[in-house]
């Protein structure tokens, strides 16, 4: 097993390397000697997940930083040859493990993805949030909590890259090498604050399968589209994207490295006649938007030529827009105004975020919709289908009860006034 770093004295300077003893993971034998030390604790680990977002295809994780209190770091290639029962190993004995983590909800999926869960979750990014904490950046808590600064200059590097640099080793091991005292010091806090048990329900959410249904029609998150107004060019966009999704997927590269959003709508705003125009348009740009030209201008003729236009607003499967209730709804508008001055109200009081009190989507589902006979049980109940959890109903169930009550009163008094 390759040692990457010596431990450092702890000092009042930037943290520029960990403290602990630093080890890379990248063949069979070092993932034993992991393994072992792994099972010979029995504590929580800190982990954290580097992916190379903007560099390849999709959100894989391509380096694992596990962290043994007191004893050490190991960085982990998920892509070196390991032999596969020991790998299994590795993933049963790290998903039966308790975490701390920062900001799990970004690294779950390519876990996930990997066949890692968790046992148990111990967020400080959460917590922080749950505390009240106006930033809650790794390095900002860090330097909030342990009054350590955490180098962070690699934080938007291609972790595909091998060899790995020494300088990107020594900062992945960094953001593991904090989260003990960090957790600590954490933990205090939503000691002092009466929110442990607040804390433990929201990690033990994050535990929860996302049941969020996957975006049909992704391509009409492409920066810019909301330009294009004409059905024939957002056919030909939606030809664009799809034909930029299937090479990226095919060539493992991040769809914008080949060509970005602008390029998409530039092209389609042009309306380029020819294969030639598209070369010679200059908006038309993207690392590979020349080599694969011939791939973009039969997208671009297919979008042109298919008889299946696609509409201009996708047909909705919710609740209206809530940027249109004061024209369309004013009845729900009216509700939703009020309900977003309660929650506030409520978040001011207690220092929790609006959004971690109760979702923003969900508080314009029930404003639009709520329970037809308004007591405090229906509106617990209707939250409670949503997988609200219980602090939050406790907190909000009574009080929303009485302004949905209140508004639907004035608003059916000010109508039955009305000539």
């Amino acid at each position: 097993m390759t040692e990457v770093t010596e431990p450092v004295e702890e000092s009042s300077e930037p943290l520029n390397a960990p403290r602990l003893k630093t080890y890379l993971v990248d063949d069979e034998s070092s993932l034993r000697v992991f393994l072992k030390a792994l099972a010979e604790d029995s504590r929580p680990i800190a982990l954290d997940a580097e992916r190379a977002s903007g560099f390849r295809y999709g959100q894989k994780a391509y380096l694992l930083q596990v962290a043994i209190r007191d004893k050490a770091i190991y960085l982990i290639d998920p892509v070196a040859e390991f032999d596969s029962q020991t790998w299994e190993r590795f993933l049963t004995a790290v998903s039966n493990k308790t975490w701390i983590i920062h900001a799990a909800s970004q690294d779950l999926p390519c876990l996930i993805e990997m066949r890692i869960t968790p046992s148990k979750i111990l967020d400080t990014e959460l917590a922080a949030r749950l505390l009240g904490l106006p930033r809650v950046a790794l390095g900002t808590i860090t330097e909030h909590y342990l009054k350590l600064k955490l180098a962070k200059e690699h934080s938007a590097v291609d972790w595909s890259e091998r060899p790995l640099p020494q300088a990107w080793l020594n900062y992945a091991a960094l953001d593991v090498d904090v989260l003990f005292e960090l957790w600590d010091a954490v933990e205090q806090d939503l000691k002092e604050q009466a929110k442990s048990e607040i804390a433990e329900a929201e990690f033990n959410y994050l535990l929860v399968p996302n049941m969020k249904e996957p975006k049909i029609d992704r391509w009409r998150t492409t920066t810019g589209l909301h330009e294009v107004k004409d059905q024939r060019a957002l056919t030909i966009a939606k030809h664009l994207w799809e034909a930029r999704e299937e090479l990226a997927f095919e060539k493992d590269i991040a769809p914008g490295r080949l060509i970005p959003d602008a390029s998409i709508v530039a092209a389609t705003k042009a309306e380029p006649k020819t294969r030639s125009e598209l070369a010679a348009l200059r908006s038309f740009s993207g690392r590979g938007s020349r080599t694969f030209i011939d791939i973009w201008w039969k997208a671009i003729q297919d979008g042109a030529t298919t008889k299946n236009l696609i509409e201009l607003r996708p047909k909705s499967t919710g609740i209206p827009n809530h940027r249109n209730w004061p024209q369309k709804f004013p009845e729900a508008h009216a509700r939703l105004m009020a309900s977003k001055a309660l929650l506030l109200e409520i978040a001011t009081t207690v220092q929790i975020p609006q959004e971690n009190i109760l979702n923003p989507e969900l508080l314009r589902q029930i404003c639009f919709e709520p329970p037809l006979a308004l007591t405090v049980e229906t509106v617990s109940e209707a939250l409670r289908a949503k997988r609200v959890r219980e602090w939050q109903i406790e907190l909000v169930a009574e009080p929303l009860t009485e302004t949905l009550a209140v508004k639907t009163f004035e608003l059916k008094e000010t109508t039955e006034k009305l000539p």
